[in-house]
């Protein structure tokens, strides 16, 4: 639930008005990160409450999805280091992440991080909080250190929340909440649930058949009836060909791809497993080049950030309207 601050007393409002009318000083300035009337707040998921006694100055985040949260968030003066990326961060936010210190390519090792002194250690999964990365969020709390592990990274299947778009603004929330800038995380949903009314008009996706093809040759991955795959292609309006299959990547076969004979096939792009690959891949495969999409060039492009639960699931929502209106699918 969003909080509200209690206004200020009607006596300090009339002071300081009368002030700036006598004296023409400038109207006070919003109250930004740290503000000590915002804190102590408590910050819980998967089971795990850390109490934030100030907003942290020195963070450091292990996954793209929670780095990404953090610099639409415009906290990246509050990061003491980043690491783990699976594609390219968005480019609105790539002169911001080129300040923060990388510690390693992947995850950094528990001496590593701890050598960055951080104050908050923010991730998407719960592999970051092993005892050789960030270790264990108790023995951080028992150092000083608060964390907070994305909802959707919950060991514990049972605590993730089910996959939509607003439990993503929900993580987005309670991150803001813990740096003291709620104001930000509500302008992002309001800002991304305009975009999706408007992609919801547009129904660029409406009678189009589509794979979503997120990885593997020999059996592939595909984007089934939930998670992030799913909420991209719903908010554009596509026929998803394995949206009857439970959750969000089912391994499928050729055969059934084959059988879908999709009007479009998604490619994701990642940094393990490119987009490029996956159209060579295509092309070249005496069968699935037969494909009407293969054939006819129908094969469109999102990275591996805009199809998982995050800040930039609505991008991948843009994006794939925007390449399904570009292609003729008459």
């Amino acid at each position: 639930m969003r909080q509200r601050r209690a206004p200020m007393l009607a006596a300090t409002a009339l002071a300081v008005a009368t002030l700036s009318a006598c004296t023409d000083a400038p109207e006070p300035k919003a109250k930004e990160a740290g503000d000590p009337a915002k804190f102590p707040v408590e910050i819980t998921s998967c089971g795990f409450t850390s109490e934030v006694t100030a907003a942290p100055e020195k963070a450091i985040t292990l996954n793209q999805g929670a780095t990404e949260i953090m610099l639409a968030l415009d906290l990246a003066d509050h990061l003491a280091g980043t690491a783990y990326l699976d594609d390219a961060v968005a480019e609105r936010w790539q002169a911001a992440y080129d300040e923060v210190p990388v510690l390693s390519k992947e995850y950094p090792t528990n001496e590593q991080l701890l050598q960055a002194e951080p104050d908050f250690v923010y991730a998407s999964y719960s592999s970051a909080f092993e005892k050789n990365v960030a270790g264990p969020r108790k023995k951080l709390a028992e150092t000083g250190v608060a964390s907070y592990l994305s909802p959707f990274g919950c060991e514990d299947k049972a605590q993730r929340p089910e996959p939509s778009y607003d439990a993503v603004w929900d993580e987005v929330e309670a991150v803001a909440g813990a740096f003291g800038v709620p104001e930000r995380a509500e302008k992002i949903r309001d800002d991304q649930q305009a975009t999706l009314d408007d992609l919801e008009k547009e129904a660029a996706g409406k009678g189009v058949s589509v794979v979503w093809w997120d990885g593997g040759t020999k059996a592939p991955t595909v984007g089934a009836g939930d998670g992030g795959p799913a909420l991209v292609m719903d908010a554009v309006g596509v026929t998803n060909a394995f949206g009857d299959a439970e959750g969000s990547w089912i391994d499928s076969s050729w055969e059934d791809v084959v059988a879908a004979d999709p009007d479009v096939i998604v490619l994701v792009d990642a940094s393990w497993d490119t987009a490029a690959d996956k159209r060579k891949y295509l092309e070249s495969d005496p069968v699935l080049s037969k494909l009407t999409a293969v054939e006819q060039g129908h094969l469109v492009t999102i990275p591996f950030s805009e199809s998982t639960a995050g800040v930039r699931l609505v991008d991948g929502a843009s994006s794939l309207g925007e390449q399904i209106a570009a292609l003729d699918l008459s």
